[in-house]
């Protein structure tokens, strides 16, 4: 529960200074929503760990640093997601997105899951076992049959 305290904080920052977040972070991404984003999870963040201090510059300074950490945090999973696309669905060939995609529902549902969790959303191994169930060993051999098994289909 936010006390009151708390919840000036927060107002009196929202206020003050969400016009400074969001262009702070549409400096990074050029793209409105992504920044939009990025100000509800600064103030989340200020919501869940406030800094120390009440002083109205310092508290400036926490919410730049924040926003620039999470403007970087987004471009980096941006890249990460469009490397990923790029080698996962060759962009020389946009005609084949719909075969893939085609080739991907032939997998079955633990095989699909698995290459969606490793490509799409960078997990490893061993996290995609926690959320699948099993060990990451054998997550590995899955992540490995099905990427043959889609290859074979794309070949087909």
């Amino acid at each position: 529960m936010v006390n009151s305290t708390d919840k000036n904080l927060i107002t009196d920052a929202v206020n003050k200074y969400s016009d400074t977040v969001f262009r702070i972070a549409f400096q990074y991404t050029r793209n409105r929503s992504d920044s939009e984003d990025i100000v509800q999870e600064v103030y989340l963040q200020l919501l869940k760990t406030p800094p120390l201090t009440d002083d109205g510059i310092r508290l400036k300074a926490w919410l730049i640093r924040v926003a620039i950490n999470k403007s970087k945090d987004r471009l980096r999973a941006d890249k990460r997601r469009l490397a990923i696309t790029r080698n996962f669905m060759p962009s020389e060939c946009p005609s084949r997105h719909d075969e893939v995609f085609e080739a991907l529902d032939r997998l079955p549902e633990r095989d699909r899951n698995a290459l969606y969790l490793h490509y799409y959303e960078g997990y490893t191994a061993r996290e995609i076992a926690e959320i699948l169930g099993g060990n990451e060993r054998a997550l590995t051999k899955c992540i490995g049959r099905a990427r043959e098994k889609l290859k074979n289909f794309l070949k087909e």
